[in-house]
């Protein structure tokens, strides 16, 4: 951990369990306020102009949302999902292969992500994002998405009638919410005494408790056909929980599983590209 880092997380320590101390409720929603606010955004990337990008934007809750798509139009369309703290320019290298597949590809900067506007961004919110993408550039055929993206794509696929027509590519998903929780609270030393209280704002803020918001519960839900590439060293998103699905044997998702790519490494690695491209 760079010491920057260092000093925000003892800071953020140091203030939400003294917060804690005077009132649960405010502390609890302060820390809720800082899981779904970016530590960083990812603007110094752009799509070169060799892939002629065609620039897109909307409107959403007072936030442009900015975005690019390529071979505009082909009956077939992909959506291009990040994860948290990372941007759609990163996704780069899938642009020019998918194009030569014969999609129109889709790809957007979340909300508090990337040149899109917004400070915070939770799973309700970057749902929402994806269905206004699919009303407004859709169908949607295909979606290759990464961790946070992941997690944000198989909840909206759920919602699909007929997906089983759709194919989803998810790498390095963050499958259970409840672990990204149990992260956070474990980088900050939380007190305990708060894990209740945040999960009951999650609650009332969404009317469903966070594990609802989980991979696992709704791939229950989706027909699709579905790639899973996931690495035993990824220390963001746990290959644990990843197993955890592996073991319900569902037939539509087929595991690949790598070594020494860890979380971020993964979507750039030659031989997991190739394996996408194949996919789809």
């Amino acid at each position: 951990m760079k010491l920057v880092q260092k000093i925000a997380v003892d800071y953020y320590h140091f203030s939400l369990n003294l917060l804690a101390a005077f009132s649960k409720r405010r502390a609890t929603e302060k820390a809720l306020d800082l899981f779904c606010t970016p530590q960083q955004r990812a603007v110094k990337k752009t799509f070169p102009q060799s892939e002629n990008p065609e620039p897109i934007s909307f409107s959403l809750d007072g936030m442009t949302i900015r975005g690019n798509r390529w071979n505009h139009p082909s009956e077939k369309k992909l959506l291009i999902i990040h994860g948290f703290e990372s941007s759609s320019a990163n996704f780069g290298g899938y642009i020019i292969p998918l194009v030569q597949k014969g999609y129109e590809v889709i790809a957007f900067d979340a909300p508090a992500h990337g040149r899109s506007e917004g400070t915070q961004i939770n799973l309700p919110l970057f749902l929402k994002t994806i269905q206004r993408v699919q009303d407004l550039y859709g169908p949607l055929n295909a979606v290759l998405a990464h961790s946070f993206g992941a997690l944000a794509a198989t909840h909206f696929v759920e919602l699909i009638p007929d997906n089983d027509r759709m194919k989803l590519v998810l790498i390095a998903p963050a499958t259970e919410t409840t672990t990204a929780i149990d992260s956070f609270f474990k980088l900050l030393r939380l007190k305990e005494s708060l894990r209740k209280p945040f999960d009951e704002l999650i609650g009332e803020k969404t009317g469903f408790p966070s594990s609802y918001f989980s991979i696992r519960r709704a791939v229950e839900n989706i027909s699709a056909s579905i790639l899973w590439i996931h690495d035993e060293n990824d220390l963001i998103t746990p290959l644990s929980d990843a197993l955890r699905v592996k073991e319900d044997h569902h037939s539509n998702i087929q595991f690949v599983f790598t070594k020494g790519l860890g979380h971020r490494l993964i979507y750039r690695d030659p031989a997991v590209m190739q394996q996408v491209f194949h996919f789809f």
